[in-house]
């Protein structure tokens, strides 16, 4: 399998070059056109790559891993994911509205007007920095776990997260959102296809539907129930589940497309479009995990049931490869998006605050991503827990940007002041609860980071002057809007 692993990769990555060099072709200039794809994506793009963005090596992987060790559980936190996506049909035509009559290419951008504080904008912006870093990590340890394992170590577990990273920044590089768009609209349905036909061939080695369904009662049946074998007690399902229901509008690198469709019901299709593709493959890869569970059981490590169950002969080797490259292609599309977010980020809000004349933003936020790309390299080489653990933990720490957020469009009194002490104080205790491995009374860091955020943004800014004037500049627009796209 090694060596037609390494045939598709070529070939995979000289499609995926093809596509974004087609990409750089429109490319227009300023930094609405290379971070928003000049606010022109249509909705069935938008979903196919919002799609692609969101569900990573996470899914076949890390969601299969996480079935493996903890089972019927890791289905019920995935579905609070998508039931999550509420947020968007109430946050996203807000963030669009905002978008175009302002003019912001990113949401820590929109947070400084709203608050009238450059500062509020750059905290966002070196949070996320700091917390997407590990979810970077976490793609590439996806890639090179899944290389390593179905080529035997022919491919290294290093060297895989190298071609990651490579490829995601070329992409990235090309051409900005538009070359991510047409990359990720190529990687999702590859992703898609593939672990369709994969999850079928499993089914089939073992019996149909029916025998998949007997063998799993049967033999682990302890897994079809809540704890399970032991993973998931309430306090660790309400700590994973919590930023993940946030996840919508507290990760820049998704929020930020709420700014790139074209009108608002671009918007909405491409929201429809992500619900039922996340749907299809959050089923697909809970099965798939369960199918491990009897085809490769007692697994050191849940994240390398893929790629054990890949070698294991249930599905054709051809296919096999296809999946591969799909799941390769899911994580690649996640960190090129990550990477063109954080780079907007450090570039708007960051480094331009402290130019004012503008100069050079867009090459400090390419270099930012060069940086990044590295730290996402070292940080993967520790090879840190469960793929999944560490993306919640990532979460968890920009849960404390969400009362701040939520704020902007729903509460007038909110301050900068509010804003800066939750983020900022609360992302320092999410951080150390998680690195100390600590739960203070069994309280799992991410409901601490969020109750702490909530808590203190309204009590600083109950304490402290609101900026009324722009709080209503702000958000008078942004009604407006909302009433006239209702009376069409």
């Amino acid at each position: 399998m090694t060596e037609g692993v390494v045939i598709a990769l070529g070939l995979y990555a000289a499609l995926g070059l093809m596509v974004a060099l087609a990409a750089r072709r429109g490319l227009g200039t300023g930094l609405g056109e290379y971070y928003l794809a000049g606010r022109k994506a249509g909705g069935v793009l938008s979903a196919l790559s919002y799609g692609a963005t969101t569900y990573s090596a996470f899914m076949m992987i890390g969601l299969a891993g996480l079935t493996y060790a903890g089972g019927v559980g890791a289905l019920g936190f995935e579905l609070v994911y998508l039931a999550g996506l509420g947020l968007v049909a109430i946050f996203g035509p807000r963030f669009w509205l905002a978008g175009q009559h302002f003019g912001f290419i990113t949401p820590a951008e929109m947070l400084s007007y709203r608050y009238n504080s450059r500062w509020v904008g750059a905290v966002m912006a070196i949070a996320a920095c700091v917390f997407l870093i590990p979810y970077s990590a976490v793609q590439l340890m996806g890639i090179g776990y899944l290389l390593s394992g179905v080529s035997d170590d022919a491919i290294g577990f290093e060297a895989g997260i190298l071609i990651g990273a490579a490829l995601a920044l070329i992409w990235t590089l090309a051409a900005g959102l538009r070359s991510v768009l047409w990359t990720d609209a190529l990687q999702v349905v590859a992703m898609l296809v593939t672990s369709l036909l994969a999850v079928g061939f499993v089914i089939a080695a073992l019996g149909g539907p029916l025998g998949f369904l007997a063998i799993t009662t049967e033999r682990h049946s302890e897994w079809l129930s809540v704890p399970g074998p032991g993973l998931f007690s309430l306090a660790t399902f309400i700590g994973l589940t919590l930023p993940w229901f946030f996840f919508s509008i507290s990760n820049p690198q998704v929020s930020q497309r709420l700014f790139t469709t074209e009108s608002i019901g671009a918007l909405r299709v491409m929201l429809l479009g992500f619900l039922v593709l996340g749907f299809i493959y959050t089923l697909v890869s809970v099965i798939w995990g369960f199918s491990a569970l009897e085809l490769v059981p007692d697994l050191a490590r849940p994240d390398l049931a893929t790629p054990r169950l890949l070698a294991s002969g249930a599905v054709p080797t051809f296919v096999a490869i296809v999946l591969v490259i799909g799941i390769v292609a899911a994580a690649v599309s996640t960190v090129d998006s990550i990477l063109l977010s954080l780079a907007s980020l450090a570039g708007r809000d960051v480094y331009a605050p402290l130019m004012p004349s503008g100069s050079r933003e867009m090459l400090a936020g390419k270099l930012v991503m060069l940086v990044i790309a590295l730290l996402a390299i070292q940080f993967a080489r520790l090879q840190l827990d469960l793929i999944t653990i560490l993306s919640v933990a990532s979460s968890a720490g920009l849960l404390v940007t969400v009362p701040t957020i939520v704020g902007a469009f729903f509460w007038q009194r909110g301050t900068a002041a509010g804003a800066l002490a939750s983020m900022l104080i609360a992302g320092v205790v999410v951080t150390y609860l998680q690195i100390r491995g600590v739960n203070p009374w069994g309280v799992p860091a991410s409901v601490w980071g969020g109750s702490l955020a909530l808590g203190l943004f309204v009590l600083v800014s109950l304490a402290t002057k609101p900026p009324h004037e722009r709080a209503a500049s702000f958000m008078k627009p942004v009604t407006q809007g909302l009433a006239d796209h209702r009376i069409r």
